[in-house]
């Protein structure tokens, strides 16, 4: 993959004014007598990449949908990209982008097909999309490709093209939900370098992971266990508070003796 282009109308967005890009207050998500998500706090800077890390139902796709306005909450409160995840939810999808570890293109489609597609879903004006569909295929190298039927494509080169849809509207802000899901090593690097090639250039990146090694790029790191975040810290805090006594430590270590080690909040 190739960086953004520097020219005003065909890079990937603007950064967001506020330093901080994301906001949560209190979020608090209930289903009956379920509580999905239990009054968590935190927050995400400008140009950082945050990831958001959990088992599987502890609550990190409840509280993902409800910041990409998707879910109301049932209490507390949320701002990303300076807007109300309540009030003003339709900036806020027009503000972000979103890319799922389920490739959720259209595979009976081209690349080509694909992104004048999500130009038309973001109401990108259509005297752009000439910039914006040769920007999108140079950025992911699918140019040769881009007549190709997607589902003709190798698993690598479909993660491209999702990428790449996913910030043809120039977002402030890209949501990676588990995005290298049953992609190549080789293809998984090349994809994190692009990322903090974007969060260079002032794009906030908020990712979940399962792969540890990937958790490493990360700036900050929230863990939440069964609704409640249960530690928070950069890579190396998060692995000198954690496991003091254990040369070589990572943070797989870190993600099993959190995670078996109850709702303790911890704060660096």
């Amino acid at each position: 993959m190739t960086a953004p282009l520097s020219n005003g109308e065909h890079a990937a967005a603007s950064p967001v004014k506020d330093a901080r890009a994301i906001v949560v207050e209190k979020l608090e998500k209930r289903f009956g007598d379920f509580t999905a998500v239990a009054g968590i706090s935190f927050f995400v800077n400008t140009g950082e990449i945050f990831g958001f890390l959990g088992a599987n139902g502890s609550g990190k796709s409840t509280t993902i949908r409800m910041l990409c306005g998707l879910l109301a909450p049932t209490s507390g409160k949320a701002s990303v990209a300076g807007h109300d995840i309540v009030r003003e939810t339709e900036e806020i999808k027009h503000s972000i982008g979103y890319m799922s570890q389920k490739f959720s293109l259209y595979e009976d489609l081209t690349p080509f097909e694909n992104i004048r597609f999500y130009l038309g879903i973001y109401s990108v004006p259509e005297r752009e999309w000439p910039g914006r569909i040769s920007w999108a295929l140079e950025m992911t190298q699918l140019t040769a490709l881009r007549n190709r039927l997607t589902r003709e494509l190798a698993p690598g080169l479909r993660q491209r093209l999702a990428l790449g849809c996913s910030l043809i509207h120039r977002p402030r802000i890209l949501f990676l939900d588990e995005p290298t899901s049953g992609v190549d090593p080789l293809s998984r690097r090349h994809f994190w370098d692009f990322i903090r090639e974007l969060a260079a250039g002032g794009i906030t990146v908020f990712v979940t992971t399962h792969y540890m090694d990937e958790a490493r790029n990360c700036g900050r790191i929230v863990l939440i266990n069964e609704g409640h975040i249960v530690a928070s810290g950069s890579p190396d805090e998060m692995i000198r508070e954690t496991c003091p006594d254990k040369p070589g430590a990572d943070l797989n270590d870190v993600f099993l003796k959190v995670m078996g080690s109850g709702l303790k909040t911890w704060r660096f």
